[in-house]
């Protein structure tokens, strides 16, 4: 495969509709600080993005390339690739290629606590692709919590206090919130590749309780200890979508309201970026 294709497939495999999202995530613990003058930063910005979503989604393409044949979403920017039998050969080297120069880079900033972090996104990583925590239900859910070690990275990185613990608990919860609605999309193909996903597990419509029940308790949290009461009113609003969704929504999404969906998320992402750094939302309410 010549290096522009592998390029391309490369940036395809780690789904850059989700970078924004993990770059969200990065920016939390800063609130209001001005780290933009710090290359550490920049390092750690641009690590969640592609580095580290190669590491992720790379890795469960390669254990997931039956279910991803049957999957209308995949082979896109938004929802992942479908890397064919060749790019699969040569991605575990890839993928640590890309890693290595940020390893090193990290441990020479900030020590050698970056091996510990680098060795829980493994564990966390191998314990979904490898140990089989995808194939089962509430694991697959719960696995998902590992998403709060880009909080980690942020605050070791820069030398900055970590995120308090209601906004990594709320955090880690909403990285299974985005989960699980993403199993719901894919409930229809899971089911028929013989995969034992939460939601093929209990069902489209139980599934999308469990959605409403995460979601109120996100609303407390958020309630509860955020100096941003707004984020309470979203996770809310969030919750009557799904009990309508519930009573009266279909059995399966549309191909173009999935697309839409994660294209407007982009964009509430984007748009809110700025204005949760600086005003520290997710800051614990005096």
């Amino acid at each position: 495969m010549a290096p522009g294709r592998t390029a391309i497939s490369l940036l395809k495999i780690s789904r850059p509709g989700f970078w924004l999202t993990t770059l969200w995530f990065y920016l939390l613990p800063f609130a209001g600080r001005d780290m933009f003058s710090n290359p550490a930063f920049w390092l750690g910005a641009t690590y969640v993005c592609f580095p580290l979503g190669l590491l992720l989604y790379g890795w469960n393409d390669l254990s997931d390339a039956r279910t991803d044949a049957l999957n209308p979403r995949k082979d896109s920017w938004l929802f992942g690739a479908r890397p064919d039998e060749e790019m699969r050969s040569r991605l575990p080297a890839l993928i640590v290629l890309v890693q290595a120069p940020f390893v090193i880079a990290f441990v020479a900033i900030a020590g050698v606590k970056m091996v510990f972090w680098c060795a829980m996104v493994l564990a966390t990583n191998a314990a979904y692709n490898t140990l089989g925590f995808k194939q089962r239900p509430i694991l697959d859910i719960l696995n998902q919590a590992g998403y709060v070690l880009v909080f980690v990275l942020a605050s070791w990185l820069c030398y900055v206090p970590q995120l308090n613990l209601p906004a990594m608990i709320f955090s880690g919860l909403f990285a299974m919130i985005s989960h699980t609605f993403g199993q719901l999309m894919d409930v229809e193909p899971d089911k028929f590749a013989g995969r034992h996903s939460t939601a093929v597990l209990l069902g489209v419509r139980p599934t999308k309780w469990l959605l409403v029940v995460m979601m109120l308790i996100e609303a407390a949290l958020a309630w509860s200890y955020f100096s941003g009461w707004y984020v309470a009113l979203f996770m809310l609003a969030g919750a009557l979508f799904f009990i309508f969704d519930a009573s009266l929504g279909p059995d399966h999404y549309p191909i173009w309201f999935s697309k839409a969906f994660f294209i407007g998320w982009n964009i509430i992402v984007l748009i809110t970026m700025h204005f949760i750094w600086r005003f520290g939302v997710f800051q614990l309410s005096a």
